[in-house]
């Protein structure tokens, strides 16, 4: 996987396609992956993304927290030797509707809240190429692309290539994801929030200062980060996140993804921890990337002790207002639509999943249970009731106190 063991591996495997100019090699071992970095961010940059998850940075840090069990396959596009384009996949054993896979996909886990390809130059080529390398790969058995954004080609392209190829595709949507334009003024802004939640936010501001100071603290880097992260994140682990085993701290694995990519996007000029502080006392944290002057916000938690003041609120109140006046272009919630992002936007991108299978037996069973079997269950009332009782028993159902958690 990510250790020398693997350095036996082949480091690039060639697959050249029908228009000679235009090849595919596929990146299978940590070593060469890593060796990638310089073209990597290079053709991002050519992509023009505004997308801080493309980068081999984010890349990286999730493949050395979470990639035990999967196999690189990132694969390169070139045109004429020149990288022009890459496929950012891994190859895991999965189950799909009970049923063994091998899955193709994305660096992807309920951490990552957006994914693509990456694709700076002759992208009708470049998709051609990529899905003509992986049709002729016979070790995956799906292609599942998680969480593309609407209007990205990679799911209009592959879906319409697939098809004309005889494979079977499906597309599943995976819901919105809330942002806050911030174009205009703060005062402006501000006027456009529900009457009902400015005159909440005025009312516990006020409450909260009789108890202190209220200041929002900002954390970016330098020797406090390590022992600041930890605060942050003994927040993001209070009330029913520790109670749940949802909090970043309850999973070794994903309590090392965070803490490194902190590290490592503090080196990059990335990372911004936010606290809402009463006098001394850290009341809320967030947790935010700074990526082409938009905020994406990855984590969020609270001192449940302060829940009737709204303290996540709060500091969003003042992140927001500090984000107008230094010319932020937008605030990404990121996650899911839920009633409290609700209150700082209306403006909200969908995502959605794209499955691809081969036209075999097994291929053909998976797409008829995924794409009709399911969704007839999901319309029937005890599939609700299961559901929704599903979700309570893992956490997911909750009380929203301290305006909410992302």
């Amino acid at each position: 996987m990510t250790t020398s063991t693997a350095a036996a591996a082949v480091s690039f495997a060639s697959s050249r396609l029908s228009a000679p100019s235009i090849r595919v090699e596929t990146v299978c071992d940590y070593q060469s992956f890593l060796d990638l970095e310089p073209t990597w961010s290079e053709l991002v940059k050519a992509a023009g993304s505004d997308s801080p998850f493309l980068e081999h940075l984010w890349a990286r840090t999730w493949w050395d927290s979470f990639g035990a069990g999967s196999s690189l396959r990132a694969l390169v596009v070139k045109a004429a030797d020149q990288p022009i384009a890459i496929a950012p996949l891994i190859l895991t054993p999965a189950r799909i509707c009970g049923m063994r896979v091998r899955r193709l996909g994305f660096f992807y886990n309920p951490h990552v809240p957006h994914a693509d390809f990456i694709m700076a130059e002759q992208q009708d080529a470049a998709y051609r190429a990529i899905w003509r390398h992986l049709l002729k790969d016979p070790s995956w058995d799906v292609l599942q692309l998680c969480q593309l954004p609407a209007g990205s080609r990679t799911l209009q392209e592959l879906s319409k290539l697939a098809a004309a190829d005889g494979c079977l595709v499906g597309v599943w949507p995976a819901g919105e994801s809330p942002r806050v334009p911030l174009g205009s003024s703060w005062d402006q802004y501000f006027k456009t929030l529900p009457a009902k939640h400015r005159s909440n936010l005025r009312n516990r501001l006020k409450r909260l200062s009789r108890m202190g100071e209220v200041t929002l603290e900002t954390v970016t880097k330098g020797g406090a980060l390590g022992p600041c992260l930890e605060a942050g994140l003994q927040l993001e682990s209070s009330g029913w996140k520790r109670e749940t085993q949802t909090a970043i701290v309850s999973d070794p694995e994903v309590q090392q993804f965070y803490s490194t990519l902190a590290e490592r996007t503090a080196e990059s000029g990335w990372l911004l921890l936010y606290f809402l502080n009463v006098g001394a006392q850290r009341i809320a944290f967030n947790y935010c990337l700074s990526y082409k002057n938009r905020i994406y916000c990855l984590k969020v938690g609270y001192d449940p002790s302060y829940a009737p003041y709204s303290p996540f609120n709060l500091l969003l109140l003042r992140i927001l207002e500090g984000a107008f006046q230094q010319g932020v272009k937008e605030y990404e919630f990121l996650g899911l639509t839920e009633d409290w992002k609700l209150q700082w936007t209306n403006q909200t991108d969908p995502y959605y999943w794209l499955f691809i299978f081969r036209n075999t037996p097994t291929g053909r069973l998976l797409h008829q249970t995924k794409f009709r079997l399911v969704p007839s269950l999901q319309r029937l009332p005890f599939y609700r009731s299961l559901r929704d009782l599903a979700l309570e028993m893992s956490g997911r159902t909750m009380r929203r106190g301290g305006g909410g958690e992302g």
